[in-house]
């Protein structure tokens, strides 16, 4: 895609991630009836931007940030094969630039960083019914692995 470029994030970006935030959790209500009801957060984007163990990147068309994605550094369970691995979250695109591959583009950076970092797993969670999000992220050659269940007890 012509002019599209992936830059870490900075604290002068907060104020359109947080706008990011409320987009996602805004898509993400029909799939958790357990969400509280606005206002709600999902991240510390301030810490995120700041930390050393994540990164924080935007996708820029024409001066103007529209999607944006974090990874951070997890510790692994002592039964797995690695110590760490790359959590990927905050996988947002504007409405209007969706479909474009972009996701698939701030994955592949941050694959680079997870590399530099020397990780060898990058794991993310996705809603069992958000078809079009994992169809994105399989585009990128995420598998599914686990699925989480779970009961409400009224």
């Amino acid at each position: 895609m012509k002019n599209l470029q992936f830059r870490t994030a900075t604290l002068e970006d907060l104020p359109v991630l947080y706008q990011f935030e409320q987009g996602i959790i805004t898509a993400e209500r029909p799939f958790d009836p357990t969400l509280k009801p606005d206002p709600i957060n999902y991240y510390d984007l301030k810490e995120l931007v700041l930390s050393g163990k994540a990164e924080v990147i935007v996708a820029i068309i024409d001066n103007d940030i529209v999607a944006s994605g974090y990874a951070k550094i997890l510790q692994g369970e002592p039964f797995h094969k690695h110590n760490d691995y790359a959590y990927l979250g905050f996988m947002f695109v504007k409405p209007e630039h969706r479909g474009k591959g972009i996701i698939q583009g701030i994955v592949d950076e941050l694959k680079l960083w997870t590399k530099a970092n020397h990780l060898s797993e990058i794991r993310l969670e996705v809603y069992d019914d958000n078809d079009a999000a994992i169809r994105a992220y399989e585009k990128s050659n995420f598998k599914k692995h686990m699925i989480e269940m779970r009961m409400l007890i009224e």
